[in-house]
């Protein structure tokens, strides 16, 4: 269960917030909620960040293009021999490690991000298999 607590935070800080929640179309103490607990995993995961994009906000290994989901299904796919991951991907194995042990700590949130990503490729296929059907007619 969720439980308040009172901070203080400087003007210009306060103002930067509501800015960006602005922006991002949600309220300020929701912005600062992800903040927070983004801060706090980067904490515990040195070589995770946050980024935005088409799937929503989700972890990426920091200075790659890789999201943590999409390394850890690339490990699976690879009889999840991680040498092999981190060759294919073209990446050094520390950070395939690092996407492992984020894993460990937030598998139900990378398992939803890949079932979505699977679900999404299936349907993408169903629709060119049915594009080529009509062509085919």
């Amino acid at each position: 269960m969720p439980q308040p607590i009172s901070i203080r935070l400087p003007e210009a800080t306060v103002q930067r917030l509501a800015r960006r929640a602005k922006r991002a179309h949600m309220p300020m103490r929701t912005l600062a909620q992800r903040y927070l607990e983004e801060g706090l995993r980067m904490d515990e995961h040195p070589l995770v960040r946050f980024v935005d994009g088409p799937a929503g906000r989700r972890a990426r290994l920091a200075g790659t293009g890789k999201d943590v989901w999409e390394v850890i299904a690339t490990v699976r796919d690879n009889d999840n021999d991680l040498a092999e991951a981190a060759e294919y991907l073209h990446l050094p194995l520390g950070l395939v490690q690092a996407a492992v042990i984020y894993y460990g700590a937030y598998r139900d949130e990378i398992d939803e991000l890949i079932a979505d990503n699977e679900r999404e490729a299936a349907q993408a296929h169903a629709a060119w298999e049915a594009g080529r059907a009509a062509l085919a007619r």
